[in-house]
């Protein structure tokens, strides 16, 4: 088979948000070029080749993980590809520079059986200045945090569309919202329950179970899977279950992230 290959110029959708890692300045001060491209659409560019080989049924019964090493800058070239492995799976690459950005896996089995919409519970969320600062005593394994709600409408998606560079028409075609936006919920599950500094997204595990289209109303409901230290960052890892209209569970996601580089532990 000849590899799968999607070659995007990189837009930093996430330029002005909360999470200064994306800023210029801050992530020059961390020792970055410029702000990074989110994780969250550096997997965008990845989900397009499981969606290309698979076939659109890909979101509703596929699954991915993505591990993210070094990152993506804004303008630059990167390069999503993918070679099908023995078992039918697809081993994919992010690359921009000439330098291994991201690696991932993606399949589809014959089956997969969704979890309930009930598998994790739904909590209120704090009040935005109520937030505790993110730390081991707000990040304690099997706790249950707040659950972000939110609906996309055909503006927004066609906006993400553009900004995460995809070239399948069908998503704003079928009104069919973009896996990107799906895993941006395990970034807003943890970002709407604690008070963040500048963070990184380093990798997720996800299984599709359905679709969610524009004007559904999304759900973030999260547990805290780990919490613990290494190589003086300090990690979060959550298991997220999205979905939609209170009804139907569409993503399940093991979401890793350092919330507290070693940079800002350093610094204080």
């Amino acid at each position: 088979m000849t590899a799968l290959r999607h070659e995007v110029s990189a837009f930093n959708l996430s330029a002005a948000s909360e999470n200064k890692i994306h800023d210029d300045t801050v992530a020059k001060q961390f020792g970055f070029e410029g702000g990074l491209v989110p994780g969250v659409e550096v997997y965008a560019y990845l989900s397009h080749l499981p969606v290309a080989h698979y076939g659109p049924d890909w979101l509703s019964r596929g699954g991915a993980e993505a591990r993210f090493h070094k990152p993506v800058y804004d303008g630059r070239q990167a390069v999503a590809s993918a070679t099908l492995e023995d078992d039918g799976a697809l081993s994919m690459t992010v690359t921009s520079n000439e330098l291994l950005c991201a690696t991932g896996r993606a399949d589809m089995p014959a089956t997969m059986t969704a979890p309930l919409v009930s598998a994790l519970p739904t909590w209120p969320l704090p009040a935005e200045d109520d937030r505790p600062d993110a730390a081991p005593e707000h990040l304690v394994v099997g706790q249950a945090m707040g659950t972000f709600h939110t609906s996309i409408g055909a503006d927004e998606h066609r906006e993400y569309l553009d900004g995460a560079r995809e070239t399948l028409g069908f998503y704003a075609k079928e009104r069919i919202l973009h896996p990107g936006l799906i895993l941006r919920m395990g970034n807003r599950a943890l970002g709407k329950n604690v008070r963040l500094g500048p963070w990184i997204h380093v990798g997720s595990k996800l299984r599709n179970f359905a679709v969610a289209h524009e004007g559904d109303e999304l759900a973030a409901r999260a547990q805290v899977m780990a919490e613990y230290e290494h190589k003086g960052h300090r990690f979060v890892e959550l298991d997220v279950l999205v979905t939609a209209n209170d009804a139907t569970s569409l993503t399940r996601i093991h979401h890793t992230a350092i919330y507290r580089p070693r940079q800002v532990t350093q610094a204080v």
